[in-house]
């Protein structure tokens, strides 16, 4: 696992790019932000206490970086900054029909299709099942438990992101290979339309004792 101040490069200027950029510079760690407009990234910069740069110059100055974008806005995003060295790359979209709490993909996961177009990125799917108001929060804590932060993507990879998960004061899980993107993008999905119906989907899991039947 790294320590210390880590490089980390935003690629979007929106309100995840904001709440979380601004977290980790809070935190310590070097943040560069990068977007289509150059003004709104120095901005967003500046708000954050970050520094900025063209798309493909944050691109090379992250060891991870953060697709803070449109799930739609992604692949350009990708091709315009060219190939990725080895670098981490979390993936925090949510590919949702516009109007619908169904998926976009068929088949492969907006994570499995990011890594498949940047052969050279590690990916990491983290931080998509929240509100962006929960990431500014500062920690997260509800009735005195953290919040967990599922991990999916390779053992290496996930090790490199928790501690950008602790630094927000939360609790990194590893959940599985980047093969297991596709469920957490399920489980926003569904989650959300819970969310908008006005249940609580929390009450739909029993306790960690009772998960595996009555003792």
């Amino acid at each position: 696992m790294r320590s210390g101040k880590m490089r980390i490069g935003i690629l979007g200027t929106g309100n995840m790019a904001e709440a979380l950029g601004g977290q980790w510079a809070r935190a310590g760690h070097e943040v560069r932000v990068g977007g289509r407009s150059a003004e709104q990234a120095a901005a967003l910069a500046e708000r954050i206490g970050g520094s900025a740069g063209s798309l493909a110059e944050v691109a090379a100055f992250g060891e991870v970086l953060l697709l803070a974008l449109p799930y739609d806005a992604v692949p350009a995003v990708l091709a315009e900054i060219g190939p990725l060295d080895g670098q981490v790359v979390i993936d925090c979209t949510n590919p949702l029909v516009p109007g619908s709490f169904t998926l976009k993909t068929d088949g492969l996961s907006a994570a499995e299709q990011f890594a498949a177009q940047a052969p050279g990125a590690r990916v990491v799917k983290a931080f998509n099942l929240c509100h962006v108001d929960v990431w500014r929060m500062t920690p997260p804590i509800f009735a005195g438990r953290p919040l967990a932060v599922p991990l999916c993507g390779d053992a290496d990879a996930v090790t490199e992101v928790v501690p950008l998960v602790e630094a927000l004061g939360c609790h990194p899980i590893a959940a599985g290979g980047v093969d297991r993107a596709g469920l957490l993008e399920a489980t926003a999905a569904f989650v959300i339309g819970m969310w908008f119906a006005g249940e609580d989907s929390q009450a739909v899991f029993p306790p960690r004792e009772f998960a595996q039947g009555a003792a």
